[in-house]
């Protein structure tokens, strides 16, 4: 007998430890959910910590310094160098694209990136090439080339090769550039030469589109670089000028780690939610087995406290256990997730251990167990020995105080993640979200079996009574609901994220893209250039636009406007107000426009200088119809009225500018053309291959960039990105099947009850088979609708608003995986009900 002081915890450790399976029997679906939502979390924290930490701590390799200066189709005056100067040592060179060709009648010809440096570069890091060497800037004619450009010039170290009107020798091969990332996407690979070489080749003319960067590696390392930004804004307030500071040396790769945290922040919490309703059903389905110790400890003397105490311990005990499982498998799949992105950010190779995440991960893994075991726990308690012995026919009521520590627990989960977060609006709204979601499926379980209550009875008697058993008296249909609409909607969130980002990988932009954009073109040879492309290809399309870079300044009303260097900071959505654009000329609407609100002007009225503005630009800034914008241009201001506004097909891959504007305004300036090519299809390879050698030799200073080589980079990262995103969502997946098999195992009890009695009537095993089949088949079709509504959902937002991409899902490739959902929900219930058949009636009808 227990004495009336009780156990204490001491006590109830001793008889918790004696009584816990060394294999964990009956709390394994406790360790599975704990073991993969914490995993999940810890992976994720431990990746995305470990990426934030790189780009933190390398930031000045990243940028190449601690400040750069960014400027468009000009050089720095000296009086600016001067002043750039005065922070700290001062690194400058220009950035373009250009066309590399080897020597001779048949040489070959290749796009490239061409970055010219001067002999202080880099400030930060160091240069590697392919043999081990590490080197600085190269001398005179010497170039470090990408592996890709020697490959597309067929040529090997040693070897010339020209790039406009200058011979280059090839010096060796670029294995590691220590500020790529900040460069940006690539539009060809890299070469790599001394500053003078652009000038020298002819590619720095008037009017070419070319970059002008210069990095400041400060004197004094406590300066703050977004002081000395401010500094310089106010001494060259219409430069021109683009910044970049060492706390944001590649503003892509932030929103790109930005946006995969958010999403794999989702997923995470995904995976929380739904191990809390398996760890809840698991736990019940455990404590249901352990009914019988409960009435013994009872009936000898112990409190309600000790039954928690126990228990309690017991859960403590898996939850830790499944929660550093779950920690170590995080640590080590993070090599395979930093792989996966390997090229895109910057990720150690190894194995990264990054204590904050996995503190936190392990907490959300404590807190969901306790938080969905409270509730089991607390109705096991309160009952008197007779009834836990009754209840396998007479299930026991609901515990207020249940749902009391259920929702305190949940209350804690959220603050926690609300804490934690970077973007507590986004983990707030998908969490209510995600309450939303439950409430919602707890509510049509009452209307499924308020339904199926209803429902006249079918004459088929293995019909009848799976429809009895989803209505009647202790039917666990509620759990299934949760279970299975949490499982399908995984289903369909994995499909339709998967197949949206592959849609946008195939469809829109290679059907639409042109073959070849070149530009630097000289507007006085657009007629010659337009000659040579026909006479390889007669019947290729060429569209010819004058290019040019500018800078807002001011906009709003003529008496009123507003100066871009006195905002604090830039309105949402206002990007164009940030720095240079690309900028246009032209006398009638460029194609893929369309204009909603204004007149287009008349190219032969000599009216006032006027511009054509992107309808979301003009939203974001308020502007109206006969407003003003100043623009800067090579140093010039020029004030042009707002003609109209315009609503632009991005998706087309042309040239869409977002301010178009008169002739009279800014065609003064010295520019040159940009075209965009498009060859017949089936066009010849080796044709194409002459046409650059000609274009090359006729017009050296212009470059090319092949959009399919382009497209092939981007589809290479979208799939890296896919990749990741199927890992991540499998979690969620798995946690799903999870949480079906405890609300099976939940249930077992009662169909055990249920089974025997069938099989003591004359039941074959064939008939209960198919009835277990029929009832979960009628609840898994009543939520297939939801599941795709529920997993669509979601994953349009992930789709849209966290990756910013076209919602193009494959429709047949999300319902085939539904069904193969659906499949699996009838395969898990037939294997769950296979252990039913095995219970022998005069055992179970004793236990009973």
């Amino acid at each position: 007998m227990i004495d009336a002081g009780g156990l204490g915890w001491s006590g109830a450790w001793q008889i918790a430890r004696r009584d816990l399976n060394a294999r964990f029997k009956g709390l394994r679906l406790l360790l599975v959910c704990i073991f993969l939502g914490t995993g999940a979390l810890a992976a994720i924290g431990t990746l995305t910590a470990a990426i934030e930490s790189e780009l933190a701590a390398s930031g000045q390799e990243l940028l190449g310094g601690d400040l750069e200066v960014e400027v468009w189709q000009r050089d720095l005056s000296e009086d600016e160098k001067t002043t750039l100067a005065q922070y700290g040592t001062l690194s400058g060179g220009t950035r373009l694209q250009a066309m590399a060709s080897t020597l001779g009648e048949d040489g070959r010809a290749a796009p490239i990136e061409l970055k010219a440096v001067d002999t202080k570069w880099p400030l930060f890091g160091t240069l590697t090439l392919a043999d081990g060497s590490q080197t600085g800037a190269p001398t005179g004619t010497d170039a470090y080339l990408a592996r890709g450009a020697l490959d597309r010039l067929d040529i090997a170290i040693g070897d010339t090769f020209r790039v406009g009107t200058v011979e280059l020798t090839a010096a060796g091969v670029i294995e590691n550039e220590p500020d790529r990332l900040s460069e940006g996407f690539q539009l060809g690979p890299t070469v790599i030469v001394a500053e003078q070489v652009p000038l020298d080749g002819g590619l720095l003319a008037p009017g070419s589109l070319y970059q002008s960067k210069y990095r400041i590696a400060f004197d004094d390392t406590s300066r703050d670089p977004g002081d000395v930004e401010d500094a310089i804004t106010e001494i060259y307030p219409n430069a021109g000028f683009d910044f970049r500071t060492r706390d944001r040396a590649s503003p892509g790769a932030d929103r790109f780690v930005r946006q995969m945290s958010d999403f794999l922040t989702l997923v995470g919490l995904a995976a929380l939610v739904i191990a809390g309703i398996g760890i809840a059903g698991g736990v019940s389905s455990y404590l249901d087995q352990r009914r019988a110790s409960i009435a013994t400890f009872k009936v000898l003397g112990a409190s309600s406290r000790d039954i928690m105490r126990i228990y309690a311990l017991q859960i403590a005990v898996a939850a830790i256990i499944g929660s550093i499982a779950g920690l170590v498998v995080g640590v080590l799949i993070t090599p395979l997730l930093g792989a996966a992105l390997e090229g895109l950010l910057p990720v150690e190779s190894g194995f990264i251990i990054e204590p904050a995440p996995l503190i936190l991960a392990a907490s959300y893994g404590l807190l969901v167990a306790f938080a969905f075991a409270a509730a089991p726990l607390l109705r096991a308690r309160s009952y008197p020995a007779m009834a836990l012995m009754r209840s396998r026919i007479v299930p026991l009521s609901q515990d207020k105080r249940a749902l009391a520590a259920t929702a305190l627990g949940i209350i804690a989960i959220c603050a926690l993640a609300m804490i934690t977060t970077d973007q507590p609006l986004l983990s707030g709204g998908f969490l209510i979200g995600a309450g939303g979601a439950l409430i919602m499926l707890a509510g049509l379980g009452f209307l499924i079996q308020y339904v199926a209550r209803k429902l006249p009875r079918p004459s088929n008697p293995l019909l009848r009574s799976a429809l009895s058993n989803i209505h009647r008296p202790g039917a666990p249909t509620g759990a299934l609901v949760t279970a299975l609409g949490f499982g399908l909607a995984a289903f369909v969130l994995l499909a339709a994220v998967q197949s949206a980002i592959d849609g946008n990988i195939q469809t829109n932009v290679p059907q639409e893209a042109p073959d070849y954009f070149v530009l630097d073109v000289p507007v006085e040879e657009e007629s010659a250039f337009r000659e040579l492309v026909t006479s390889r290809f007669s019947d290729a399309t060429i569209r010819a636009v004058p290019t040019l870079r500018g800078a807002v300044l001011a906009y709003g009303p003529k008496d009123d406007m507003i100066r871009v260097a006195d905002l604090e900071e830039l309105p949402e959505g206002a990007w164009m107000l940030n720095g240079e654009r690309g900028i246009t000329y032209a006398d009638s609407l460029p194609p893929g426009s369309r204009v909603v609100e204004g007149e287009w002007w008349d190219a032969d009225n000599s009216s006032e200088p006027a511009v054509s503005i992107d309808t979301q630009f003009a939203r974001a800034v308020d502007l109206e119809v006969g407003d003003y914008l100043t623009i800067g241009i090579l140093g010039t201001e020029r004030d042009v009225r707002i003609a109209n506004f315009r609503e632009i097909d991005w998706e087309n891959m042309g040239f869409n500018f977002t301010m178009v504007f008169s002739r009279d305004a800014i065609s003064d300036a010295p520019h040159k053309l940009s075209a965009t090519i498009d060859l017949p299809d089936g066009a010849d390879p080796v044709e194409q291959g002459a046409m650059l050698r000609d274009m090359v030799q006729q017009f050296p200073s212009t470059s090319v960039v092949e959009v399919g080589q382009v497209l092939n980079d981007a589809r290479t990262i979208l799939q890296q990105v896919s990749l990741a995103t199927l890992a991540a969502a499998a979690v969620a997946v798995l946690a799903g099947l999870a949480v079906l098999m405890g609300a099976i195992a939940a249930a077992r009890a009662a169909r055990t009850y249920d089974t025997v009695v069938l099989r003591v009537l004359g039941a074959s095993r064939r008939q209960i088979l198919m009835m277990q089949l029929a009832e979960y088949g009628l609840i898994a079709l009543a939520l297939a609708l939801v599941a795709l509504g529920l997993g669509s959902g979601l994953a349009w937002v992930i789709i849209t608003q966290l990756f910013e991409f076209d919602w193009l899902p494959n429709w047949g490739e999300v319902l085939a995986v539904l069904g193969l959902g659906l499949f699996m929900v009838l395969a898990f219930a037939l294997g769950g009900s296979l252990p039913l058949l095995r219970a022998k009636p005069a055992q179970a009808l004793r236990e009973l």
